[in-house]
């Protein structure tokens, strides 16, 4: 991480009053952290943040112990004023007034003389509220989901700063804060406010960039894990952060219908080592007996993920009726996610590509999947 952008972000946030801080979709524990992080360190300049991210999979209840923003938004709806303007050289305006109806609102316009010329109207869409957009966690535009299909506008028309540890970053931002040797976005993050502030550090702030570091790093168990992520883990625990509650919340106290999935889903974990891929399958059954559901998948997905670092794909697949399966895959390398289109009805869902399957019985599911994603790994 140079210097210099951190010049440039310093530069870039001092005059602004009003910063969007966007999440990927479905983020995990060091996006979520860094976004909590970002906004507290906002307030303390007295500028007004608002977090932004669209979440489905509600990863963000996971970290309800940290201290949380109070301005979060699943959309950036509504962040622009459009204008209805009249040229009045040739004929002014008395009185505007308007009109709701049951589908639709009513603008009166009483001009001066005469009647209306239709061409003296435009539509213009006014500047958007917010002064900047800081991305964090975010590999690319597409990585925020809905929020980007929405208003893709707001990433052209706003200033963007992009901070992310990935290697496979698009640098979509005019400044790019990228260093892909950073265990986590939190970890980047502490040299930036370090840097930044005149001050110490909210205590609000620590809490939540060691809970970024410590998800990112599976409690420093992952080849993430660096002297850097420890040295900067030891220095916010000086600040007083209590590095155990952390490791509680986040590995010692799922829920019991959480670790009896995980433990029926380990169970039938199976490798196949040409394509690197991690799967096992989930019955109508075991959703039962461990009063777990569908829903509770992709919290799995992570915790295979992090148990397997040598898997560079994982696919849990499950039946919600006799006849259709469900598939929930997950890649170690973000661009394959970008790149597959293996079934007509699948879709991106954050990091996440889901799909459904009809077939008589789980293993013939199994086969016909395990071939596309082999046909797949072959074209790229």
């Amino acid at each position: 991480m140079s210097l210099n952008n951190i010049d440039q972000f310093k530069k870039t946030l001092l005059p602004s009053k009003r910063v969007l801080i966007l999440l990927p979709q479905n983020p995990e524990g060091d996006a979520i952290s860094a976004g909590w992080s970002m906004y507290f360190f906002l307030e303390n300049k007295n500028i007004r943040p608002t977090v932004a991210f669209d979440d489905p999979q509600n990863n963000q209840e996971r970290y309800s112990f940290l201290p949380t923003p109070k301005n979060i938004k699943d959309n950036t709806l509504g962040s622009r004023d459009f204008i209805i303007s009249f040229n009045t050289s040739y004929n002014k305006i008395n009185n505007i007034r308007t009109e709701e109806k049951e589908k639709e609102t009513r603008i009166y316009i009483t001009p001066e003389q005469g009647n209306i010329d239709p061409r003296d109207f435009s539509f213009i869409p006014a500047k958007f509220k917010y002064d900047l957009v800081i991305c964090l966690g975010s590999p690319n535009k597409e990585s925020f989901g809905k929020i980007f299909e929405e208003n893709p506008d707001i990433f052209y028309e706003v200033p963007v700063i992009n901070i992310d540890n990935s290697n496979n970053n698009d640098s979509f931002g005019q400044i790019n804060i990228v260093d892909m040797t950073s265990s986590s976005v939190c970890e980047m993050l502490f040299n930036i406010f370090n840097e930044t502030m005149n001050k110490p550090l909210d205590e609000k702030i620590p809490k939540c960039l060691l809970t970024g570091i410590i998800s990112a790093t599976n409690s420093y168990q992952n080849k993430k894990t660096t002297p850097k992520s420890l040295q900067v883990s030891s220095d916010l625990m000086q600040s007083g952060v209590d590095q155990q509650e952390i490791i509680r919340h986040l590995y010692k106290t799922q829920p019991f219908n959480i670790l009896k999935l995980w433990g029926r889903i380990m169970s039938k974990l199976k490798w196949q080592e040409d394509i690197k891929l991690v799967w096992s399958t989930v019955s109508i059954e075991d959703f039962v007996q461990s009063r777990s559901e569908p829903k509770d998948v992709p919290l799995i997905m992570e915790k295979i993920q992090d148990s397997y670092e040598s898997g560079e794909i994982f696919l849990v697949l499950y039946n919600k009726s006799p006849n259709i399966f469900e598939g929930v895959l997950k890649f170690s390398n973000p661009e394959l996610l970008k790149k597959i289109n293996i079934f007509e009805d699948g879709e991106n869902t954050g990091n996440l590509y889901k799909f459904k399957i009809k077939a008589s019985k789980a293993n013939i599911a199994e086969e016909i999947i395990i071939k596309k994603i082999e046909d797949f790994i072959k074209k790229i």
